[in-house]
């Protein structure tokens, strides 16, 4: 897609979508890190209300590193797929108290190498708690938005975000995060689209009505 058509649906979305940010709530690094592994295949809204119930009293490396996992597991019932992301959870703690020092790491390698944390979730982490965006973070709705506009016709996420990266400035990158996002979730819908109220419907290579 040329330059001048990137720009034009950039600056549509942004001046749509204004104050758009990260909707999941957190104060510190390891909180940002524990609301990303749980807002897998779940809502930032469940996430937060979730969240908001124990971050007061669990919010460190150290509290989830020593908790049983059984009790974990009980925190974060309600976010769906609760074994799998409480495993996660105590290893990753472990791993950042064993080998970071009991600190987030703040490079693209060193959080992937953390368990539950994969490219999606490292490239969050980046912007959100180090605000240092590394890359675009390709959730469903930036892939469905990205295959619609015409930016990307792959379908893989990582092949995704690597023909996002080649088109967009990295100045970019930050704001793309979140507008995409937005967009995607109040206009570019999986399910009926609001295509007659798409501010960027004139450069989109597949309407769906």
């Amino acid at each position: 897609m040329k330059q001048e058509k990137i720009v034009k649906i950039f600056e549509l979305l942004k001046k749509e979508y204004p104050d758009a940010k990260c909707s999941l709530d957190f104060k510190t690094p390891f909180e940002m890190m524990v609301a990303v592994m749980l807002s897998a295949q779940c809502t930032d809204e469940r996430v937060n209300k979730v969240t908001a119930e124990f971050f007061p009293k669990y919010h460190t490396p150290e509290d989830f590193a020593t908790m049983p996992l059984e009790d974990i597991e009980k925190l974060i019932h309600s976010c769906g797929f609760y074994k799998n992301k409480a495993k996660n959870l105590k290893l990753a703690s472990q791993k950042i108290l064993k080998d970071f020092n009991g600190q987030v790491p703040q490079t693209m390698e060193e959080l992937m190498s953390i368990p539950g944390v994969g490219r999606k979730s490292a490239n969050v982490i980046m912007l959100e708690a180090f605000g240092n965006p590394q890359g675009i973070a390709v959730d469903t709705h930036v892939k469905r938005l990205s295959n619609r506009i015409g930016f990307s016709k792959k379908k893989e996420p990582e092949k995704i975000e690597q023909d996002l990266l080649k088109q967009f400035p990295k100045e970019y990158y930050q704001d793309a995060n979140h507008i995409f996002i937005y967009h995607g979730r109040n206009i570019c819908k999986a399910q009926n689209p609001a295509c007659e109220k798409c501010c960027i419907r004139e450069f989109c290579e597949n309407p769906v009505k």
